[in-house]
């Protein structure tokens, strides 16, 4: 392991973005500034993390804004600054009760002399009623509010919305910019970093999960032996068996100690480990506390599904790449031969449809509400070589 060098400013966590950074640090300045913005980007490209950089740089009390090391950015990042309110969702959806009470709070005064800043990760989560709701406190805001949206496309926000915002758009950041910032702030092995870079696809929280864990390392060479292990339908039911049940680990991983932590704050809350016993508003708590949980994993594991999915993807992408003699590494060079072999057997044209087959699985999944194991299930079939489909 190398050193780990802290962070000088608030910006040194956006990967690959300068064009990003310095348009906020100009607005941050006082140049170009707007009541609300729209972070824009991929999956994994920073986009709340953005958010929460330029939300720092608004409140920072140094100049250039945006040092870091001051009171203000110290506490934005923390998540502790009485003036910046962050707004995630582990649900499939944000309501309109919630954005009607953070509307509310947009309307008050800043507790200090600069703005008032609501973050909305996920905002493509936001409900259309709830969108509506929103509306008009971003038509007329509040003299010092400000308003920062995270999706992953302009698409996914009303036009209404998307029209009154300034648009920020990232992009996905190079496996070597990752790979740099993986040795740079977690002091991570070069070649574990280059490996992570890679498998990421430019995604850093997945990039340093991959660097720090052998087992998530582990559960994704799972996922990626899958296109080789499809020689009949017998194989196909036990690929999508073992998809399902290697994402629901991962998932499981997540959100059990997290729920754990949660019962054990709401059973301090009532006193039940003191008094020994349960007071009558304990039930409806613990029922409501355990609805969302549920919700919660359900979420977390249609999200690591979707993960799985995007690594299958990345193998007929390189299938793909080989085929057509495009130059550079893959990104699954560990199993170059597997890939290698799926170019051989099987047309560009085949490899496309695939991909096509998973991101329709995906569609079902995440739009329609279909089972994970009956869409992947399908999903599997029609992977599978077509002479392998009798046997």
């Amino acid at each position: 392991m190398t050193a780990v060098r802290d962070s000088r400013t608030v910006w040194d966590g956006l990967v690959g973005q300068q064009k990003v950074i310095e348009t906020l640090r100009t607005a941050a300045a006082g140049h170009g500034m707007s009541h609300a913005f729209l972070f824009t980007g991929p999956p994994g490209s920073g986009r709340s993390n953005a958010a929460i950089a330029f939300a720092a740089a608004l409140q920072c009390e140094q100049d250039p804004p945006g040092c870091g090391t001051c009171h203000a950015c110290h506490t934005v990042l923390a998540g502790s600054h009485a003036d910046v309110s962050v707004v995630r969702t582990e649900g499939l959806s944000i309501g309109v009760k919630e954005v009607r009470e953070l509307v509310r709070r947009s309307a008050l005064a800043p507790v200090g002399p600069r703005w008032q800043v609501v973050i909305v990760e996920d905002a493509d989560r936001v409900t259309e009623q709830a969108f509506n709701a929103l509306l008009k406190a971003i038509e007329e805001p509040a003299e010092r509010t400000v308003w920062m949206l995270c999706t992953p496309t302009v698409e996914d926000v009303l036009p209404t919305i998307r029209s009154r915002c300034r648009l920020v758009s990232l992009t996905t950041p190079t496996a070597e910019d990752v790979a740099a910032f993986l040795v740079r702030t977690d002091g991570v092995d070069t070649a574990l970093a280059s490996y992570a870079a890679r498998a990421s696809q430019g995604h850093i929280g997945r990039a340093r999960a991959l660097a720090r864990d052998e087992q998530t390392r582990n559960r994704r060479r799972d996922v990626v032996a899958i296109p080789a292990q499809l020689t009949s339908l017998g194989r196909c039911m036990q690929a999508a068996a073992r998809l399902t049940e290697v994402t629901k680990e991962e998932a499981d991983a997540i959100t059990t100690e997290l729920d754990a932590r949660e019962k054990a704050q709401l059973d301090t809350a009532y006193g039940v480990v003191e008094r020994g016993r349960r007071p009558r508003e304990y039930a409806p708590a613990l029922r409501d506390l355990e609805t969302d949980q549920k919700r919660r994993a359900k979420r977390r594991q249609l999200d690591v599904v979707d993960r799985g999915l995007m690594d299958l993807v990345s193998v007929y992408r390189d299938a793909i790449a080989v085929a057509s003699g495009a130059p550079g590494r893959l990104v699954n060079e560990e199993i170059r031969g597997d890939v290698e072999l799926l170019a051989r057997v099987s047309s560009p044209e085949t490899n496309l449809r695939r991909i096509s087959a998973i991101f329709e699985a995906r569609e079902q999944m995440l739009e329609f509400n279909v089972q994970p194991a009956l869409a992947l299930e399908s999903m599997m079939v029609a992977l599978v070589a077509p002479e392998a489909r009798t046997r």
